[in-house]
């Protein structure tokens, strides 16, 4: 398959399973999973055709490792960053010493007032290491990385996620918690 196909499904399967199930009629389970099938044949319905194998191809080699089949490839999901109502039956564990946010240089200062906001998905995203901060933040602009205590909230009762690609995810991270580094 060739990158821009892969990258055409990529972003397919990311709104729907992230943003717009009921558009093809789906309904995400607990977990956040949908039937292969029946995203296949859905999405079949509206005129994209895709097979099985591509599929394995978006999943298996996708960057950001978005999506998860489960143990028998029936059942796939997004890994986080949805919009809707999903419980992805993550569990609370302990932070590492300091996690990274990247954003682009023209929301420091909102950031600075109000901390780490989840708009309108679930969760904060928050990356393990500096250059995948970076990375999210130039997606916007200029990148701008700050650090976040994530001991000291997690002290403070505040709790932390790791989804299945690694990504951390919390409710919101104050100011208090943020430190901006130099980019």
């Amino acid at each position: 398959m060739n990158n821009k196909r892969k990258i055409f499904l990529s972003k397919f399967i990311s709104k729907h399973l992230r943003h717009e199930p009921e558009t093809l009629g789906l309904t995400l389970q607990v977990g956040g999973w949908v039937l292969v099938t029946d995203l296949i044949n859905r999405a079949l319905a509206m005129g994209v055709a895709f097979t099985h194998e591509e599929l394995c191809e978006v999943v298996e080699t996708s960057d950001k490792q978005r999506y998860s089949f489960d143990s028998t490839k029936t059942l796939i999901r997004a890994n986080q960053g949805h919009s809707v109502p999903v419980d992805l039956q993550l569990t609370a564990v302990s932070p590492p010493h300091v996690l990274y946010h990247g954003t682009a240089e023209q929301f420091v200062l909102a950031i600075k007032d109000a901390g780490l906001l989840p708009m309108q998905r679930h969760h904060v995203h928050l990356s393990a290491d500096i250059e995948t901060a970076r990375r999210v933040g130039m997606r916007h602009g200029k990148p701008v990385i700050f650090a976040v205590d994530a001991p000291v909230m997690y002290e403070q009762g505040i709790e932390f996620f790791q989804s299945d690609n690694g990504v951390w995810l919390t409710a919101i991270v104050l100011p208090q918690f943020l430190t901006l580094l130099n980019s």
